[in-house]
Order: structure tokens, then C-alpha cells, then sequence
């Protein structure tokens, strides 16, 4: 019995892990260009000055954390197009704290920095992808190094020697979190091979986990080698 052409089965199908992967990497670049183009803009245009005042700072953490979660959480039920709007929209949002790096450091650090960042999460995701290690069982270890970050970053604040090493704790993490979010693309592409609705979900969900590793890195490397303005 002819039960009519799916595209979206057929595009699943014909779809290698190659380009599985490399459409992910495509949104999680797309979305830092978001994030970097924005923050450059409210910087540029000054609306800098209107933005670092009252609770506004606090409102947009929690924004941003309300947006992961959510995503998180909801990933399942979202439509592919409401998964790919909250990325984006994490990326906005970020955009407006971020552009707070470009009062404080000075454009040389910057590039720098992010040409650092670069070849750092560079080497760790193709280690990702070509690694047959099950990457996955580093999970705990990653999960204690984040809670020891916490502490490190709340101790910072009263004792600032600490805030070096928070700082270097903070590279190991990420970079290795990197090597891990990118083997998980492999994983997500088998698990949901039979899913195409899914498998284009999941791979907003590795994208946006590789922008934070990203991102996050490219912080920590700043606090360490930045040169303040």
C-alpha cells in the first residue's frame, strides 16, 4: 500500500553523520555571531550606558538560566522552530551582558583571547569526534569539577588569590566538556536516527551546549590573559 512520500524521512535517511554534525556546529556558530554582533552593537551605539543599572543584571541571569532550563526540560514537546527561537533567543540575551567585555578590555586582549579560545575548543572537538573513548563516563567528573567551580568562585570574592585558580579550574572544565558535548552529537544521531522531528531538536540542544562551552572558556581564558582598558 502507498503510504505517500515523507521529505522528512527521506532528508533523515540521507543525512550522514558528516553533515548531522556539521549543521550542528553551523547553529552553534550562528549563534555566538548573534552574541558577538549584538553585544558589539550595544556597545558601539552606547546603549551600554542605560543597560548595567537597578536589578536589570540580575533579571537577565535569571532569564538566561529560565531559557536553558526551560529548553532543557521542554525538548521533547517543542516544535523544531520554537527549540531553534529559545537558542537564539539565550543568544540575545547573553549578547546584553556580554557586551559589558568590550568597556572592560581592550580590543588587541580581545582577539587575542579569542583566537586562543578558537584553537583550544578546535582541538577538543575534533578529539571529540575521532576519539572511541566513551567520553560519557567523565560525566560525574565533570559534573564535581562544576561544583567545585562554584565554590571556588564564591571563595573569590572574599579571598582573590582564589580567583586564579577558579579561572584555571574553569578551562579544564570547559575544554573537556567540549570533547564530551561533541561526541554527544555522535550519540544523539544514533539514539534518534528513527526520529527526524528529534534528531533536529537534539542537535539544537548539542549546539547550544557547545556555544555555552564556548563561551564559558572564552571567559575564563579572558579573566587569565585579558588586558583590562
Amino acid at each position: 500500500m502507498n503510504q505517500g512520500f515523507d521529505p522528512a524521512s527521506f532528508e533523515m535517511k540521507r543525512e550522514t553523520i558528516a553533515s548531522y554534525t556539521a549543521k550542528t556546529y553551523g547553529w552553534m556558530f550562528l549563534g555566538l555571531l548573534t552574541t558577538f554582533g549584538a553585544s558589539l552593537a550595544i556597545y558601539v551605539t552606547g546603549f551600554i550606558n542605560y543597560l548595567f543599572t537597578g536589578i536589570l543584571p540580575v533579571v537577565l541571569l535569571v532569564a538566561e538560566l529560565g531559557v536553558v532550563i526551560f529548553l532543557s526540560a521542554r525538548l521533547h514537546k517543542l516544535s523544531v522552530g520554537a527549540a531553534r527561537g529559545l537558542f537564539f533567543l539565550y543568544a540575545l540575551l547573553n549578547a546584553v551582558t556580554f557586551s559589558a567585555i568590550f568597556a572592560l578590555y581592550s580590543v588587541s586582549s580581545l582577539v587575542f583571547v579569542f583566537g586562543m579560545t578558537a584553537l583550544y575548543f578546535g582541538a577538543m572537538a575534533v578529539y571529540g569526534m575521532v576519539s572511541k573513548t566513551d567520553l560519557s563516563r567523565i560525566r560525574p567528573v565533570l559534573m564535581f569539577g562544576l561544583i567545585s567551580l562554584l565554590i571556588f568562585a564564591v571563595l573569590s570574592i572574599f579571598i582573590p588569590a582564589f580567583e586564579t585558580g577558579m579561572c584555571l579550574i574553569g578551562v579544564v572544565i570547559f575544554v573537556a566538556f567540549t570533547a564530551y558535548d561533541t561526541q554527544m552529537i555522535r550519540r544523539n544521531y544514533a539514539a534518534f536516527q528513527g526520529d527526524a522531528e528529534m534528531l533536529q531538536k537534539a542537535s539544537i540542544f548539542s549546539a547550544l551546549s557547545l556555544y555555552l562551552d564556548f563561551i564559558n572558556l572564552f571567559l575564563y581564558l579572558l579573566r587569565l590573559f585579558g588586558k583590562r582598558n
